[in-house]
């Protein structure tokens, strides 16, 4: 490779490296554990959705649902969770005007779209313990951690530039990411066949962070990919969308998400004639549960509920181990049972749902159960440690004696600024999941709060030390002491110790404890190294030439 192409590729890797460095880790570091979302929601409620089938009694909500509102010409929405032990459930307000006027709607932004109309609803349900409650309130870590992996917490801030700012910004982090990864492969081509293998982590801490971010990032490297990859098409699809629906769709951005079967619109012309007998929902979805085996119901729409007109619309993804790529859907004419549309998710594949099947099964590891997730899980953690060592590298090739001062002491704040907020995830994280199991009510504002400002104090603390070795230690024995109380916060908090769990076969909490366990082993190592041979930079409090010295010394 001639030296101009070297350099290219070599500045646009370093300064697109730093420009994301600290938002990246941040999306790595969550997006991690949002892979285990479904056991860390389980692990806070002290629920298992492994030990046992969690039965959805529809008609059981529906009769409850009778009880504050009359359900005759209302339009009712059912978004099943994951792992179908609960779902949101948005109600309209009637079509008949005999019993309910809307009301001028207003959307507000979340998870879905709610209406501001007294006469609706929008609420989270829980089959087991069938009890409804509203998204802030069955707000959970696992949601927290999988929303924190794409900014969203972000998008309350009030920039309005036609999209949600934290998505917005996730987007942009994640094609910067790109940049990083094609041209690091570019800098290190030559070399990968003879460097693949080398990792000297015994060596001088200047070869061992050249290494690591070496050979983590080259192994890594397909994994880092697929997710930037498949990042930027979730979350800025709409930028890729948009001049397709003006150029072939004047403009009409939900018929264009109805042909990528995002959205299915039903609509239903309400004929106040009251249907006869009573709408059985459990035996509907029962029926289509029966026709689709192999496939989980994700959606359902009920138009006109009890009305002769009424229509049920369901919806169904295909367990990946029958079907990689698919998606079902059906429309039926309750009246009449006469199926208006009709689309198996295992025989009915098309062109959209492998490239859809695709992009999600990819980026959330869905498709090769909890081994792949742990995989994924690993490698996700690995780009962190290709992030910190990056800004290492940075830091230790600009500190030279030939650099100015000012310039020196302005690439060890912004190392120690990005170290302070990168490292106290962990701790935090960890000290967050004890709270959880100590607070008496939890919700979503008790969990921003608890993460926020602990995030916020641990990371103005580590900045104040101004020495990126005692950085490391405090947090490396912080997030030792931190994880290891998870298990017993859980055992403390709900009851829940490792052995019951393990011996009543709840392993999805299990799980979430070992997790924290082998993490709190894998701190105590690096401390243990840390303590050994770490060296602290110097530079805020000696002059060049002893700086040097110190230097040298380190690597």
């Amino acid at each position: 490779m001639d030296q101009r192409k070297y350099n290219i590729y070599f500045h646009t890797h370093t300064i697109s490296g730093i420009i994301i460095a600290a938002l990246l880790f941040v999306i790595f570091f969550a997006g991690s554990f949002s892979f285990f979302k479904d056991n860390i929601s389980a692990w806070q409620k002290g629920k298992s959705v492994t030990n046992g089938e969690v039965q959805a009694d529809y008609n059981y909500l529906l009769d409850s649902l009778s009880k504050n509102y009359n359900l005759l010409g209302r339009n009712l929405d059912f978004y099943l969770l994951r792992q179908g032990q609960g779902s949101y459930v948005n109600l309209t307000g009637s079509q008949d005007t005999t019993i309910s006027k809307p009301k001028p709607k207003t959307e507000k932004r979340g998870r879905g779209r709610r209406s501001a109309d007294e006469d609706s609803a929008y609420f989270l349900y829980y089959f087991a313990d069938k009890t409804p409650t509203s998204y802030a309130e069955g707000y959970d870590m696992g949601e927290f951690l999988y929303r924190l992996h794409f900014l969203a917490q972000l998008n309350q801030i009030p920039i309005h530039i036609g999209t949600p700012f934290g998505y917005l910004l996730a987007g942009v982090v994640a094609f910067l990411f790109l940049f990083a990864l094609i041209t690091g492969l570019f800098l290190h081509w030559d070399k990968i066949k003879t460097n693949f293998f080398v990792f000297r982590p015994w060596s001088k801490w200047k070869t061992v962070w050249t290494d690591m971010h070496t050979a983590l990032g080259v192994i890594g490297f397909p994994f880092q990919l697929v997710f930037a990859v498949t990042g930027v098409i979730l979350i800025v699809n709409f930028i890729l969308i948009s001049p397709f629906s003006k150029l072939l769709y004047d403009g009409n951005d939900q018929k264009v998400y109805e042909e990528l079967q995002y959205n299915k619109s039903m609509h239903v012309e309400y004929t106040y004639t009251p249907l006869q007998g009573k709408f059985d929902m459990n035996g509907f979805v029962a029926k289509w549960q029966e026709r689709w085996k192999g496939s989980k119901i994700t959606r359902i729409y009920v138009r006109n509920f009890q009305d002769k007109s009424m229509q049920v619309g369901i919806e169904a993804k295909p367990d990946p181990a029958v079907a990689f790529a698919g998606s079902g859907f059906a429309i039926e004419e309750i009246g009449t049972g006469k199926i208006l549309e009709l689309k198996s998710p295992t025989t009915d594949r098309n062109y959209i749902d492998g490239v859809k099947s695709l992009i999600y099964h990819l980026h959330f590891g869905d498709f090769g159960g909890k081994p792949l997730q742990i995989v994924f899980f690993v490698l996700g953690l690995m780009g962190c440690l290709v992030i910190i060592s990056g800004i290492m590298i940075w830091l230790v090739a600009r500190d030279k004696q030939h650099i100015p001062a000012y310039k020196r002491k302005f690439n060890f704040w912004a190392a120690n600024f990005f170290l302070a907020g990168c490292l106290s995830m962990l701790p935090v994280t960890a000290f967050t999941f004890i709270m959880l199991k100590m607070l008496p009510d939890v919700n979503q504002s008790v969990i921003y709060t608890t993460y926020f400002y602990s995030w916020l104090l641990v990371g103005v603390y580590l900045m104040a030390l101004r020495n990126l070795v005692w950085m490391n230690k405090q947090v490396l024995i912080l997030s030792v002491v931190l994880c290891m109380l998870v298990p017993v916060a859980n055992g403390v908090g709900s009851g829940l110790w490792m052995w019951t769990t393990w011996k009543t076969g709840a392993f999805d909490i299990f799980f979430i404890d070992a997790l924290f366990m082998a993490l709190a082993v894998v701190c105590a190592f690096a401390f243990v190294r840390v303590q050994k041979e770490g060296k602290p930079f110097g530079i805020l409090k000696t002059k060049p030439a002893q700086k040097e010295k110190e230097l040298a010394k380190v690597v």
